[in-house]
């Protein structure tokens, strides 16, 4: 059984976490509220819940489900020293503190550079994998699109790291495409722009992307 810790406890924070522990694994949770959690914990009495520090300390494989602007300020909370040779899910978008315009999202960091690069390079000693940032949460574990796997886009530049998630993809339901390095998030962020803009212009939110090969 494997240690997870999850920083962030908003909606994506407690789903994953919830699927953590339906797949086996212990599970830590860190909050800076935790208030907040207390309905939560009461249907998932298997999980623990801490402050960042506490969760990075216990994860042995942790999760940063915060919102993009604030994930370095969680991360510095959850102290280095605890992240140091870590793999990290990161599941952040670098969504920007504006409206959407027609639909699509506006993004605080350019196409030329993503917010798992600029955490990488903050907090090198950890290695960051990116996964779970283009799909809603509803759909995060388990996903069930009548017997179709989705694909889920991962990135990183630690092969054991990325191996990990690997697993844990493949027990949660997905189809993993692995695009290589860190560089690779500047194009897996935006699918967040592009998964949202259905469900902003029409309300649909029960879809996801599937990469079709031959």
């Amino acid at each position: 059984m494997k240690k997870i810790g999850i920083i962030g406890s908003g909606a994506v924070g407690q789903v994953l976490a919830a699927g953590f522990i339906k797949h086996g694994y212990e599970v830590t949770i860190g909050t800076r509220d935790t208030a907040k959690l207390n309905a939560w914990l009461e249907k998932n009495p298997k999980a623990k819940v801490a402050s960042f520090e506490e969760t990075a300390r216990f994860g042995e494989i942790l999760v940063l489900a915060t919102k993009g602007n604030i994930a370095g300020d969680a991360l510095k909370l959850a102290g280095l020293a605890n992240l140091n040779g870590k793999t990290i899910i990161d599941a952040t978008n670098p969504i920007a503190d504006a409206p959407p315009q027609n639909g699509v999202l506006k993004f605080f960091t350019s196409p030329d550079g993503s917010l798992m690069e600029q955490l990488q390079a903050q907090f090198a000693t950890a290695h960051f994998v990116k996964a779970f940032n283009s799909v809603g949460s509803a759909f995060m574990v388990d996903p069930d699109f009548g017997g179709v796997k989705p694909s889920m886009f991962i990135c990183g530049n630690n092969d054991a790291a990325k191996q990990q998630v690997k697993e844990i993809l493949v027990a949660f339901g997905w189809e993993i495409e692995d695009m290589g390095k860190a560089e690779a998030a500047r194009a897996i962020e935006p699918l967040c722009m592009l998964w949202c803009i259905p469900g902003f212009l029409e309300n649909r939110w029960s879809h996801a992307f599937k990469l079709l090969k031959k």
